[in-house]
């Protein structure tokens, strides 16, 4: 046991200053967190509904010399648009130009959406979710660049990074899919809870 502790901490030590940067970023007016590796660029924009609206959108943003780091939330806000459209069209939208490899059902604590890896044509690798609650979609991606050193690791902790910090839910109460039970994705969570039946 001892020797694992050693381990650890020695890769821990040996591990490059900028993966120790990682901090977690709160948004508490659109209800969220997620860690960026510093400080994001905050800026609004416009992003195409489902519905062929343009409304508005807020991107938290950073990049970096072999990955792009980003969260989009938009202000959707159209009950007669429901959660598959929203959801569906967003992949749609991130997909353009490359291949979805994975995608699966997702979650975070109550909120249900789908979980995408896409390789795009220049090679880069994309890790993404995509969720829709509370009238907002919420869009994080990370993407390790086909240039310079591999940041595949760094995407993949970025999108897996994301919370919900309002105990939002997308499902009405005691709805169970999948067989899931509430609760919030962590490091010691059950596989067979976080990988939920597709939205239907």
């Amino acid at each position: 046991m001892r020797q694992i502790v050693l381990i650890l901490a020695v890769l821990a030590a040996s591990a490059p200053a900028k993966a120790q940067s990682w901090k977690e970023f709160r948004d508490p007016a659109y209800s969220f967190g997620v860690s960026f590796p510093g400080d994001p660029e905050i800026t609004t924009t416009t992003y195409q509904a489902a519905d062929g609206r343009a409304v508005e959108a807020r991107v938290y943003s950073l990049a970096e010399d072999n990955a792009v780091f980003k969260v989009t939330i938009a202000e959707i806000a159209d009950p007669a648009l429901d959660e598959k459209a929203v959801i569906d069209q967003a992949i749609s939208n991130l997909a353009q130009g490359g291949d979805i490899k994975v995608n699966i059902a997702h979650r975070v604590g109550r909120v249900f959406g789908r979980q995408l890896s896409i390789a795009e044509a220049d090679g880069s690798r994309l890790s993404a979710a995509v969720f829709y609650v509370n009238g907002r979609l919420y869009q994080i991606e990370g993407k390790a660049l086909a240039t310079g050193e591999d940041a595949t690791g760094e995407a993949i902790r970025f999108q897996q990074s994301l919370i919900f910090t309002d105990r939002a839910s997308n499902r009405p109460a005691g709805e169970r899919r999948g067989g899931d039970r509430p609760g919030r994705r962590g490091p010691a969570a059950r596989p067979d809870v976080d990988k939920q039946q597709p939205l239907q």
